[in-house]
């Protein structure tokens, strides 16, 4: 039986000096995925980095980021039980792509080798795993990062633009890819972007933070 995940932002408001950047009051329930749009500036990327646990010193930030009903505000970022993807894949380049797919997993997780065949065999990478993530294309490298999230068993995921940097024409596949495996595992995710098709392809509602 899956686990469902409810993400919750109770009156979160973003500041720098004076200036609010973000105010925002809503919640994320299983499998939804909630995009914030706007131009570079808007604070989008500053909302993410609040939820994520490393918003920069000199923004003041308050409001409560509720996961399950708990209260992760507080907790460092890697307590937080939030996965992140981004527009780099950020794969660890002295690991196979097998060993970047267990470097996600908890500690406690069984079948690791079983688990990492059957996770490149779900995104088309079937004998992939002793590969150089080097050797990849930008499309490989992006699935192996999705995967390698998934892996971890996050309670809820942030998207931070992860498509911007891929070639148009994969782009609609990867959006399909993403999003198909986040609602099939049940996890609410916020999606920041200034591109209207990740909105569109996400299918969920949008914030717009261009006003």
């Amino acid at each position: 039986m899956n686990v469902t995940h409810r993400l919750e932002l109770r009156d979160i408001c973003i500041q720098l000096g004076d200036h609010v950047l973000v105010a925002l009051d809503t919640e994320i329930g299983p499998g939804e995925v909630l995009t914030v749009m706007g131009p570079s500036g808007s604070g989008k990327s500053t909302l993410l980095a609040y939820l994520a646990g490393f918003l920069a010193p000199e923004f003041r930030a308050k409001g409560q980021v509720l996961l399950d009903g708990h209260d992760v505000s507080s907790l460092p970022a890697e307590r937080r039980g939030l996965g992140l993807l981004f527009q780099d894949p950020l794969l660890f380049p002295h690991l196979s792509v097998s060993g970047n797919l267990r470097f996600g997993m908890p500690q406690a997780s069984t079948d690791k080798a079983a688990r990492v065949e059957k996770a490149l065999a779900n995104i088309g990478l079937t004998g992939f795993g002793d590969r150089d993530p080097a050797t990849l294309s930008g499309g490989q490298k992006a699935r192996v990062a999705l995967m390698r999230l998934l892996l971890s068993a996050p309670c809820a995921v942030l998207l931070d633009e992860p498509f911007s940097k891929l070639d148009t024409h994969l782009r609609h596949e990867m959006r399909r890819l993403v999003f198909d495996r986040l609602r099939q595992a049940g996890l609410p995710s916020l999606l920041v972007t200034h591109d209207a098709e990740d909105a569109e392809d996400a299918g969920g509602r949008v914030i717009d933070l261009s006003h």
